[in-house]
C-alpha cells in the first residue's frame, strides 16, 4: 500500500510505534519476505484507527466509517460484490458531484481507474480500515438476502409453471448474471461455470486455466439464472433435457466480449458453462508468444515459405488456436488469399475468410476444406486434423502449392509424423510436406507485484529428479549462461515464485506465457519418416539437432523468473 520508507516516517513522527519494535518488525518482516504495512496490520503493532487517521492526512483524503452509513441500493450494487470483496473497494454515496468510493488502499490504481472508466463519472476517494470495510460490505448480503426472500423455492416454481421469461426479467436475477459476467471480465476468466447442486449453485471462474469458487447462490436463483442466459443467447426457455448452445456479446466503450454458451441437463439441475472471447483484445506477434530465439527462427523461416505444413501439437487447453491466429496475423497481407475452417471461429480475423463446421448439415472439416481449396487460397488454416479424410486433403493442398496451418493432438512433436501415418498417410508424402512442428503448453506467469525469491529444498529437488534428467538440464543451463560454473547445484539456485497479493487474487500468478518446443522438418528427419522411424527415433534426432525442448524452455522461463518451477512440472509431467 505505502513505501516502507513513508510508512517509517508516519509511524515515527506520530509516536505510533517505539523504534526498536520498528526495527524488530523491519527485520521479520524482510524475514518474511513481506511488506511492512501488511506485517504491521498483520501483527496488530500499532493502533489501525490512528495509523488510518495519519495515512488519510498523508494521502489527503477524508477518513469514513461505514459501520453508520446506510448505504443506498442502487448505489451499492454499482461495484459488483466479487470486486467489492478482492479490491477492498465500496460505493456508498452519490450526487450531483459524483460518487462517493470507500477503500482500504488508495494506491491501488488499477482498480480506481477500471471503475472511473465503468462508472463514467467523478470519483470522490475516502479512506477507510479494514474492520470498517467489513462492517459496510455486510449490506450486500443484507441486501441480496432481502430480495432473494421474494424468490423462494414455492414461488419459483409457480412462476416456473406461468413463466420463464418473467422470471429472467427478475431485478435480483439480471443483477446477479450482471455481476457475473462482469467480474469474470475484470478477473480475465476464460470460462464460467454455474453448476447447480443439491443445496446450492456453485459458480467457478477459470483464471490462467485453473478453476476456482466465486461464490455459492441460494438454490431459489437457479432456475432464474438459467433462464436470464437462455434468454441473453437466445435459447429455447422451456428445454431442460437437451442441451443447448449459443451465444451472445456484451460491448461498450471498455471492452466487447462474445459468450459462448453450453448448457447441458445433469442431476441437479442444468449446468452452463460460458467461454469469455475477447474480441477487444489485440491479435499477438510472433515475439510476442515467448518463444527462445532458436525455436523462433525455425517458426519464422518456415511459416515464410510459400508451400508446406505446419502443425501445432498439444492438449486442449494449451493455446494451439492462438498461435495460429498469431501466425495468420503475421501472414495477413493485401497479397494473399487466407481461408480458414474452424469449430467453432473463437475470433473474428480482418481479411481472413472464416467457415465453422456444421456437421448438422455434414459441413465437417473435409467438406469445408474441400469447398476451400474451389476458392483460390494462398493459405489455409484447418482448425484441427481429427481424420484420414481431412488429413489427407490438407497433404495434397501443400503439395499443390499451398501453406497449410493445422492442429494435431498428440503430446509431443516426435510422435506428430507418427499420428499422420497411423491415420492411413503414406510416409513419403508426410516427409515431403511437412515444415515444421510446434509442441506447446501454456504456464501461468508469476505476478509481478509479489514476485519473491527462493531456494529449492530437498524433497523438491528429489521430486525433479524423478521426472527430470537434472544433471543434463544442469549441463544445457550452465552453457545457456544461466547458472554458474562454480555454483550450479539446483538447492543454490534461485528460483522464483508468487507470494499472493491482492492483483492476483493470492494466486501468485497473473496471466499466462507458453513453453515451446519447435521440430523443423530436415533431410535427416525428412528420411526418418520416409523409412516409417518410431516415435524415439525421431527424437533421438531431433536432440541431436541441438533444439530446445519443452522442459529446457520450462527451466529457463523458470531461472529467468517468468513462471514457477511448480508450474513447469504440472505442465510437462504425462
Amino acid at each position: 500500500m505505502i513505501e516502507d520508507k513513508k510508512l517509517e516516517n508516519i509511524l515515527l513522527k506520530n509516536d505510533l510505534i517505539e523504534k526498536e519494535a520498528l526495527e524488530k518488525a523491519k527485520n521479520e518482516a524482510k524475514k518474511e519476505k513481506e511488506k511492512l504495512f501488511d506485517y504491521i496490520i498483520e501483527k496488530d503493532l500499532v493502533n489501525i484507527d490512528s495509523l488510518y487517521s495519519q495515512l488519510a492526512a498523508f494521502y489527503k483524503l477524508p477518513l469514513i466509517k461505514l459501520k453508520n452509513e446506510t448505504i443506498r441500493k442502487d448505489v451499492l450494487f454499482l461495484i459488483p460484490e466479487p470486486i467489492a470483496q478482492t479490491h477492498e473497494i465500496l460505493a456508498f454515496n452519490k450526487d450531483a458531484m459524483g460518487i462517493s468510493i470507500a477503500t482500504t488502499d488508495p494506491t491501488d490504481l488499477q482498480t480506481i481507474e477500471f471503475l472511473k472508466k465503468k462508472l463514467e463519472t467523478n470519483l470522490k476517494l475516502h479512506l477507510t480500515t479494514p474492520k470498517s470495510f467489513k462492517e459496510g460490505i455486510k449490506q450486500y448480503h443484507q441486501s441480496i438476502e432481502a430480495e432473494f426472500k421474494n424468490i423462494t423455492d414455492e414461488k419459483e416454481s409457480e412462476k416456473g409453471k406461468k413463466n420463464l421469461k418473467e422470471l429472467a426479467q427478475d431485478l435480483p436475477v439480471i443483477r446477479i448474471v450482471d455481476t457475473l459476467l462482469e467480474y469474470a471480465i475484470f478477473e480475465e476468466a476464460s470460462d464460467i461455470h454455474i453448476e447447480p447442486t443439491e443445496k446450492d449453485v456453485v459458480v467457478r471462474y477459470r483464471v490462467d486455466g485453473m478453476l476456482r469458487d466465486v461464490m455459492n447462490l441460494p438454490k431459489s436463483v437457479r432456475s432464474g439464472i438459467v433462464a436470464r442466459i437462455k434468454v441473453l443467447s437466445n435459447l429455447k426457455l422451456d428445454e431442460h433435457r437437451l442441451p443447448q448452445d449459443g451465444r451472445f456479446k456484451i460491448a461498450n466503450q471498455q471492452y466487447k466480449v462474445a459468450f459462448r454458451v453450453s448448457i447441458i441437463p445433469v442431476f441437479d439441475g442444468e449446468k452452463v458453462v460460458m467461454r469469455l472471447l475477447n474480441e477487444s483484445v489485440k491479435a499477438l506477434n510472433l515475439e510476442q508468444l515467448g518463444l527462445q530465439e532458436k525455436p523462433f527462427k525455425i517458426l519464422k523461416t518456415n511459416i515464410e515459405k510459400p508451400h508446406g505444413m505446419i502443425l501445432v501439437t498439444g492438449p486442449t487447453g494449451s493455446g494451439k488456436t492462438t498461435t495460429l491466429y498469431t501466425i495468420m496475423n503475421v501472414l495477413n497481407k493485401p497479397e494473399v488469399n487466407i481461408s480458414s475452417v474452424e469449430d467453432p471461429i473463437e475470433y473474428r480475423m480482418p481479411r481472413i475468410n472464416q467457415s465453422q463446421v456444421n456437421p448438422k448439415i455434414d459441413f465437417t472439416f473435409a467438406a469445408g476444406l474441400r469447398s476451400l481449396l474451389r476458392q483460390d487460397p494462398d493459405i489455409i488454416m484447418v482448425g484441427e486434423i481429427r481424420d484420414k479424410e481431412t488429413a489427407e486433403i490438407a497433404i495434397n493442398a501443400s503439395m499443390t502449392g499451398h501453406l497449410v496451418l493445422s492442429t494435431l493432438h498428440t503430446n509431443d512433436v516426435a510422435s506428430t509424423p507418427q499420428r499422420m501415418l497411423n491415420m492411413g498417410i503414406q510416409p513419403f508424402l508426410v516427409s515431403t510436406t511437412l515444415n515444421c512442428v510446434l509442441a506447446q503448453r501454456l504456464v501461468r506467469k508469476i505476478c509481478k507485484n509479489c514476485i519473491i525469491s527462493y531456494n529449492l529444498d530437498k524433497k523438491v529437488v528429489e521430486q525433479l529428479k524423478r521426472h527430470f534428467d537434472l544433471e543434463s538440464m544442469q549441463v544445457f543451463l550452465t552453457e545457456q549462461g544461466l547458472l554458474s560454473k562454480k555454483n550450479n547445484s539446483f538447492e543454490k539456485v534461485l528460483f522464483y515464485k508468487g507470494k499472493g497479493c491482492k492483483q492476483c487474487n493470492d494466486s501468485g500468478y497473473k496471466g499466462r506465457t507458453g513453453i515451446y518446443e519447435v521440430m523443423e522438418n530436415t533431410l535427416a528427419i525428412s528420411d526418418l519418416i520416409a523409412h516409417k522411424a518410431t516415435a524415439e527415433e525421431i527424437e533421438k534426432q531431433h536432440l541431436k539437432e541441438n533444439n530446445l525442448t519443452l522442459t529446457q524452455d520450462g527451466f529457463m522461463k523458470a531461472l529467468q523468473g517468468i513462471t514457477a518451477i511448480e508450474e513447469v512440472l504440472r505442465v510437462t509431467q504425462e
